[in-house]
């Protein structure tokens, strides 16, 4: 005879169990080509928790699918100004520094930046450059800033980031207007500068540029710091030059959105990357500029010494800040000049 009573337990039974599977997986929304398959795969074998990684190349992108409700992240990783988007819009929770005790090991310079005044809400992953590359067995002439790079000779010849606001912030440094003053007058000043660079330009790639030098296919460009890295401990004929108009400097983070549903595990996740021998793993893979004081210590020579990881004091530097519906008209420029070509 059967129980009638099984069903009821059962039921239970499955209730019981169902929140403790859910809690054993972690969804995360970052950057293609920034996190080490062997930091999650780390992660996982620990603590037993499942990495789901999904991917984006903009903050634009990120920050349009937070807003339209998409996916049901845990992590994400944000640059610094999109952090400051998000904070202001209450995107993002709150942290529990009594569940991140790695915070210890971070540098003090990169907390309580103008993104996260209070340091409530995210964590520095990675910071970095934005700069110029120069093949020198390819390009003899004296590159030093914007200017140099941009020139007809030089048509076909040149690799930039797929990035919007970067273009339009090289073309401000060019003619002397402040990076974050984004105003329809700044924008109507370096319209004929971009539209003279895009006519230029081979490649548009965020993602991978170096690609593009090391195949030979371009022999300068304007890219990311860790690009320029990998290139440089490749052959150092490759360069890299801080823009004497003033170069971007970027601050990428970890944050937990405020909808998340694996809270905890978001934060195991957050002090397992602060961990400086894991921290370091990211370094060997991407090497950025560490914000892990702990783990620059057990970092070689040769990698303190990068100039595209670590380049000299001095440098003319400043990071974004959210320029709101600015954004958008920074977009249409951009896009309208690219379909022109």
């Amino acid at each position: 005879m059967k129980s009638p009573l099984r069903p009821l337990i059962f039921v239970a039974a499955l209730a019981a169990v169902l929140p403790a599977r859910a809690a054993q997986e972690l969804n995360l929304f970052g950057w293609s080509e920034y996190v080490p398959q062997a930091v999650l795969d780390g992660f996982t074998k620990e603590t037993g928790i499942k990495v789901n990684f999904e991917t984006y190349s903009s903050n634009e992108e990120l920050l349009s699918k937070l807003l339209a409700g998409g996916g049901h992240y845990d992590v994400i990783q944000p640059s610094d100004y999109a952090a400051e988007a998000m904070i202001r819009q209450h995107l993002l929770a709150a942290l529990d520094p009594a569940k991140l005790p790695n915070l210890k090991n971070l540098d003090p310079a990169f907390l309580h930046r103008p993104h996260d005044p209070e340091s409530k809400y995210t964590v520095p992953y990675m910071s970095g450059t934005v700069g110029i590359v120069v093949n020198t067995d390819r390009v003899k002439d004296p590159i030093a800033g914007y200017r140099d790079v941009f020139q007809p000779k030089f048509k076909n010849r040149i690799v930039v980031l797929n990035d919007n606001r970067e273009i339009v912030t090289w073309a401000l440094e060019t003619v002397g207007l402040p990076m974050n003053r984004i105003t329809s007058d700044a924008l109507a000043k370096v319209r004929p500068v971009i539209a003279s660079w895009i006519d230029l330009i081979k490649v548009f790639d965020s993602d991978s540029p170096k690609t593009a030098l090391l195949n030979g296919d371009v022999d300068l460009g304007v890219v990311w710091s860790g690009e320029a890295a990998l290139l440089w401990k490749e052959n150092h004929k490759f360069r890299y030059i801080i823009p004497t108009e003033g170069a971007h400097q970027f601050i990428d983070i970890l944050a937990i959105p405020a909808n998340a549903e694996h809270v905890d595990a978001a934060h195991k996740f957050i002090d397992y990357i602060l961990r400086p021998e894991v921290s370091v793993l990211i370094s060997e893979t991407f090497p950025y500029t560490n914000p892990n004081a702990a783990a620059r210590k057990l970092l070689s020579p040769e990698q303190l010494t990068n100039p595209a990881s670590y380049p000299p004091p001095g440098a003319k530097l400043e990071t974004f800040r959210d320029i709101g519906k600015m954004a958008s008209d920074i977009d249409r420029l951009v896009t309208d000049l690219k379909s022109a070509k």
